[in-house]
């Protein structure tokens, strides 16, 4: 599955939860509570895959799963550029000193997995929306 792909389904998954937590009245700090970490596989285990591994996909103690994405993260399903004999499908933005380009055979992906920059509370609330896709616009390229 591509980046647009994943982003259309993710962004259905996380309508369909904050609509529900939505018609419950809670706040815009009590919907992100829950998407707390330990609360999601709890509550909505298909919401991520490794849920069900009680694994986090980032090594923070209070993991946040409100934007599941970066906001800084670029892509392209069909390459950014060429670099010599490999094709660049996705960068950070803030080219975060924390992230870093893997390189697959002839594919280069931005590896984000020791950045924590969109999954703490203070960040989701900062730059908080109901709607995903809207914290999520510049993503696709």
């Amino acid at each position: 599955m591509g980046y647009s792909e994943w982003f259309k389904q993710h962004a259905q998954k996380h309508k369909n939860i904050v609509e529900k937590l939505r018609k419950r009245n809670l706040s815009k700090e009590q919907i992100v509570e829950y998407f707390d970490f330990e609360s999601m596989k709890k509550e909505e285990e298909d919401f991520c895959p490794l849920y069900a591994k009680d694994k986090k996909c980032h090594n923070i103690d209070s993991l946040n799963c409100y934007m599941c994405a970066c906001p800084n993260f670029r892509f392209d399903d069909d390459g950014v550029k060429k670099l010599e004999d490999k094709t660049l499908f996705s960068f950070c933005a803030i080219n975060s000193k924390d992230g870093k380009a893997g390189v697959y055979g002839v594919k280069i992906h931005q590896n984000c997995s020791l950045c924590s920059v969109p999954h703490t509370k203070e960040y989701v609330l900062e730059h908080f929306e109901y709607e995903w896709t809207k914290m999520m616009q510049k993503c696709k390229l």
